[in-house]
């Protein structure tokens, strides 16, 4: 195998977007090799019950076991939500949990939304958000954290990433540009369970600005852990940044 090509596991509880990530890996140069694990969980719920027990340590481990003979580079834990609403404290939980067991960098998209907020320099942001009001504000109140603002935040109370999944390009791009903010310096739309691999340029187009989606992030974050991330082009502008540590 190239010694370039990048080696990247994704966690991903249950169906719905996952297919975001081998279209990804197809996508950059050189191409990535991807390994997604369907974990388990109780419910297909946006509320911060169910995706408390989602990304517990418990489910991570289960997921994390089935890797031990991929031999990836770095693994994401790839559901934002059901890592922001463990707070700071337990997304660390989950990521020591991840490196523990598999012996390489581990992060989660919660993560990964802030780091990727920072390699744009975006200091104020607009949240579309899928989720119920009550889970979207514990996003808000997770980059807040970071020191970033947002401006606006809107939430469709879609309960299940089930039927998130089956949101085509239309219905994503209107979604977008209808939760847009001016004073935004990047709009952030942070639900895996959401198809938007395909259509990172029309998004950006549509709102003009940088967009920040959870499966794109998702995938930045593990190449940057792995040390593989160079500008690409056709995966919006967080892709055509200069990297960084």
């Amino acid at each position: 195998m190239n010694n370039s090509t990048p080696r990247l596991a994704f966690l991903y509880p249950g169906y719905a977007a996952e297919d975001d990530y081998p279209r990804l890996a197809s996508m950059v140069s050189p191409r990535a090799e991807v390994t997604v694990i369907h974990t388990t969980f109780d419910e297909d719920a946006h509320t911060v019950e169910a995706l408390t027990e989602m990304g517990s340590p418990q489910r991570l481990t289960e997921g994390a076991r089935q890797l031990e003979h991929n031999n990836p580079e770095a693994v994401l834990w790839t559901s934002t939500s059901a890592s922001f609403v463990r707070g700071i404290d337990g997304i660390r939980e989950q990521i020591e949990t991840l490196e523990n067991l598999l012996h390489i960098p581990a992060s989660t998209t919660a993560m990964a939304f802030a780091r990727a907020t920072a390699a744009l320099n975006a200091k104020r942001v607009a949240i579309a958000a899928t989720y119920p009001e009550d889970v979207a504000l514990l996003f808000k109140a997770f980059l807040e954290h970071f020191d970033i603002e947002v401006v606006q935040i809107t939430s469709h109370g879609i309960i299940t990433a089930a039927e998130v999944g089956t949101l085509e390009k239309e219905a994503v791009l209107r979604f977008a540009t209808d939760n847009n903010h001016p004073d935004a310096d990047a709009l952030l739309v942070p639900d895996t369970a959401l198809h938007s691999a395909a259509w990172l340029e029309d998004l950006e187009a549509a709102a003009g600005k940088p967009v920040l989606t959870a499966n794109q992030v998702s995938f930045w974050e593990g190449l940057r852990l792995c040390g593989k991330l160079t500008p690409q082009q056709g995966l919006g502008t967080l892709f055509r940044v200069t990297p960084w540590d």
